[in-house]
C-alpha cells in the first residue's frame, strides 16, 4: 500500500470512528462504511486539511471509494 493510502485510511478511521481493517482500496464510502452526507463532508474536509489541497464540490461527489480518494489526492498534491 502507498503512503497516501495509509494517510487516507487514517483520516477515514478518525472521522468515521471505525476499525482500520474495514478500509481497503475497493471499500465504498457510502455503501460499505455507511458514511452519510455529514460524514462525507468531514472526510473531504479531513483530506483537504491532511494533504493541503482543495477539493471542489463536483469533484468530491466523484470520490466514491477509498481508491478514488487516493487517486485524486495523488494527482493534486504538490
Amino acid at each position: 500500500m502507498s503512503a497516501t493510502f495509509e494517510e487516507v485510511k487514517a483520516v477515514i478511521v478518525d472521522v468515521l470512528k471505525i476499525d482500520g481493517d474495514e478500509v481497503k482500496p475497493e471499500t465504498r464510502l457510502i455503501e460499505d462504511l455507511k458514511a452519510d452526507s455529514m460524514d462525507q463532508f468531514f472526510l473531504i474536509d479531513g483530506f483537504c486539511e491532511k494533504f493541503d489541497i482543495s477539493i471542489e464540490d463536483d469533484e468530491a461527489r466523484q470520490i466514491k471509494t477509498v481508491a478514488d480518494a487516493v487517486s485524486y489526492i495523488e494527482k493534486h498534491i504538490t
